[in-house]
Parts: structure tokens; sequence; C-alpha cells
């Protein structure tokens, strides 16, 4: 079977559920599960704190995880990104008293408190500066406020709790963070796990895709064929079949679902009526 890591917990964790079950995989049913089986999809699933799975993955133990780009980057574990998933999306970056610091420049012989210090370390020396890195658990806003440090490196979402603590991000993101799925560093086309994993990350994809699009049905008139395809061009090509009524056709073509509206729009513009979407649930591209 093939083995994978899912976070037990956290933003990562119902996410990463639903993404399973939408690519027909069994999902626990109670959090206090730490694993089981999906004979039928010949998978077995073990949850783990989100921070552990990248350690997991590199000793081979298991054969790929989900986790974030943040935590296997600061975990330092040889495993590797190979899917990234779309969803718990976020920044790192520095912040400080206002006016203490503008740039990355400006770290240096200063302390930086952090949850995440290989990432932290990892950045400062490649950017050449010499600082100290103090590692913290749970919420960093406070170090400054209480003398650990003049400097905190911290996932920001809106910035309102840095805001809250006086505090305000300066420089560069150090990084950018989501979801993504990870496999041991080394492993290849060799391994026996191979083609489930690649069937795995068939299914992802195909769920991502789902997510992006969606199906555009629509008739028009023969004469505005051309334009209506040059709208909607679909994946290779739209499907295009001719109506009973002579003059007409009906064309069917995926679109993404972030322009679906604006694409109606422009089709009923050029005279193209019965438009409709659907969802898509499932793909293979």
């Amino acid at each position: 079977m093939l083995r994978i890591a899912v976070p037990n917990k956290g933003s990562l964790s119902g996410p990463a559920a639903d993404m399973l079950h939408e690519a027909g995989y069994q999902q626990r049913r109670e959090s206090k599960e730490l694993r089981i089986v999906d004979p039928e999809n010949e998978v077995e699933f073990f949850y783990l704190r989100p921070r552990d799975i990248a350690i997991y993955v590199s000793s081979g133990r298991l054969d790929i995880g989900i986790t974030g780009r943040d935590l296997l980057i600061d975990s330092g574990a040889g495993a590797e990104e190979i899917l990234p998933l779309g969803f718990a999306r976020s920044t790192f970056r520095f912040a400080a008293k206002p006016g203490t610091a503008t740039g990355i420049a400006d770290l240096k012989g200063r302390t930086v408190a952090t949850s995440y210090e290989g990432i932290v370390a990892g950045h400062l020396a490649d950017s050449g500066i010499d600082a100290s890195v103090v590692h913290l658990d749970g919420a960093v806003e406070t170090a400054i406020e209480l003398g650990v440090a003049e400097v905190i490196a911290d996932v920001v979402e809106t910035g309102t709790s840095l805001r809250n603590a006086g505090l305000e991000v300066f420089g560069e993101p150090i990084m950018k963070s989501e979801a993504i799925v990870i496999r041991r560093t080394g492993a290849d086309a060799g391994d026996a796990a191979e083609p489930k994993v690649q069937q795995f990350l068939r299914r992802l994809q195909g769920v991502l895709v789902a997510r992006t699009y969606v199906m555009m049905d629509y008739d028009c008139r023969v004469e505005q064929l051309e334009k209506a395809v040059a709208l909607t061009p679909g994946l290779e090509s739209p499907t295009v079949s001719p109506l009973h009524n002579e003059g007409w056709v009906a064309v069917r073509a995926m679109v993404p679902a972030k322009e679906a509206q604006r694409i109606m729009d422009d089709l009923y513009a050029i005279g193209a009526r019965a438009i409709l979407t659907t969802a898509i649930h499932a793909c293979r591209l």
C-alpha cells in the first residue's frame, strides 16, 4: 500500500482532508484516529503533526506527505516538493517597531525571534547578514516588547495582530508558502511505489483543475462560431456539434471559473444563447 502522511490538525488539516475526499480517498471520521486504511485504493493514511511530516517522509518510512512549504524548508529534512496544492497560502515576513528597520541590511548585529528558525537562519545566511536567531514557540509578537528580540519573523496574513502589537512589516517577503505534496529526496521512477505515487498525483491534479475550471455550453450561429471559439478555446479545442435548426451549432468548452461571468457576457454580445455553466467534479488531463 501507498503510505501517506496527512496533517492531523491546524490550517492544513481540513482542506487536505477535503481534497483527498474529492480525489476519491477515504478519510477519518474522528479526529482521534491516527491511521486509516483505504483498501479499495490501496492507500494507508497516517495523521501526524504538520511539523513532523517532512521528517517521516525523508526517513523513507512513508512514501509521500502533505505539509506546508514553510514547514518543509524549516525542517531541513531530506524531502522535496513535488506538487503545490493551492491552499493554506501565507507570506513569511520580518516585522519590527515602526522606524527601526527598512530592509534586511538593518538586521546586522540584531536578534530575530521566530518559530521558524531554519527558514530565518537560512535566509539571513543567504543574504550575508550576521544576526542572531531566537527560537520561540507560539506567538512571537511579544518578543520585542519583552526585550527578547529587536525583530520578529512570522507568517503574515492581514497584519492585524502585528499592528495591534505596535509592529509593522518591512523589507521583501522572506518566502511564500502553501500546502504541498512532498517526497523523499532522491526517490525515482525505480521505486516500487512509483505507479501509485503518480496515480495519487494525477487525482490531486484532477481536483485542482476541477476547482479552477467550469464547463460552458452554449448555442451560436455558424457565422459567429470563430468569434465564439476565440472566447472559449478550451484546453485543446472546444466540442462543436450541429443543431437541428440549420445554421446553429452547440459548443462545449472548459473555461476558467473566475472568468466565466465575463465570458458569458461576451458570448451573449455576439449572439450566443442558452449559455450554461456546470461545475466539474473530477477530471484527467
